[in-house]
This record gives structure tokens, sequence and C-alpha cells, in this order.
């Protein structure tokens, strides 16, 4: 299960299971990085959540 975080500066990629890791970067700061990925462990259950209702329990 996996989330891509895109803004006007570039986009990442984070897996987010078994635990929260960076994928892909294309162009995004540390410092993005570290704030994107505070936002996803401040939010990863409602994530996880809304990702199993758009693709299914079993979607990757």
């Amino acid at each position: 299960m996996h989330i891509h975080v895109r803004s006007p500066d570039g986009e990442a990629k984070f897996w987010l299971e078994p635990e929260i890791e960076l994928a892909r970067n294309h162009r995004l700061s540390d410092v993005q990085l570290r704030q994107i990925r505070s936002i996803v462990e401040a939010h990863k259950d409602e994530i996880i959540r809304a990702w199993n209702q758009h693709f299914g329990s079993s979607g990757n």
C-alpha cells in the first residue's frame, strides 16, 4: 500500500506498510520529505481507511 504526494516542487511516493518508507523522490528537499512523512505518520490510519474504501482491502 502506498501513496503519491505531489506539489509544484516535485513528487514522492511513500509505502505505508509494513511501515512508512520513502519509495521514490523527485525534486523534493529533505525538509519537505520530513514534513510530508510527519503528516503521513499523523494520518496513517485515516489514509489506510480511505485507501481500503477506494481500492478494497486487498489493493496495493
